[in-house]
């Protein structure tokens, strides 16, 4: 099963973005990413949608945030690039009549909601500022070694 990296990989985006202060082309993206300036403009399309970025065309024009780190959280980000649903709780329905498949896929349920809302409460407690912080941090201290 491949795992959807855009997560990580926004929130890493847009820290950098928050820290230089600036704007950030498609294809300055593209690179920091080692991906394609078609994927990252897909992607922050859905960032732009939910009003986390903006966009300017034309020559100095970029991708730049809208708001501070600090107003921004890690869920903010989800929610842009996955909707609602941050768990997708596989089921199974090959025999809906099967009190045993009936069983397991209420106890699935129950769990994945669960760690949904425990996971949701700590994505909207996290901003993307903290994660800054943390990532200087972590560079002034390995500076000092």
């Amino acid at each position: 099963m491949r795992q959807d990296g855009r997560l990580a990989r926004m929130i890493h985006v847009l820290v950098h973005m928050g820290l230089l202060g600036g704007r950030e082309t498609s294809e300055r993206i593209a690179q920091m990413l080692n991906t394609n300036p078609v994927v990252v403009r897909r992607t922050m399309a859905s960032l732009r949608q939910y009003g986390i970025v903006e966009s300017e065309g034309g020559r100095g024009g970029g991708w730049s945030l809208t708001r501070p780190l600090a107003e921004i959280t890690i869920l903010d980000v989800q929610r842009a690039l996955q909707g609602e649903t941050i768990l997708d709780a596989p089921l199974s329905n090959d025999h809906p009549s099967c009190p045993v498949e009936r069983a397991a896929n209420g106890k699935l349920e129950r769990a994945f909601e669960s760690a949904e809302q425990t996971l949701e409460r700590e994505f909207q407690r996290v901003t993307l500022a903290e994660i800054g912080e943390i990532a200087m941090a972590t560079a002034q201290a390995e500076k000092r070694a």
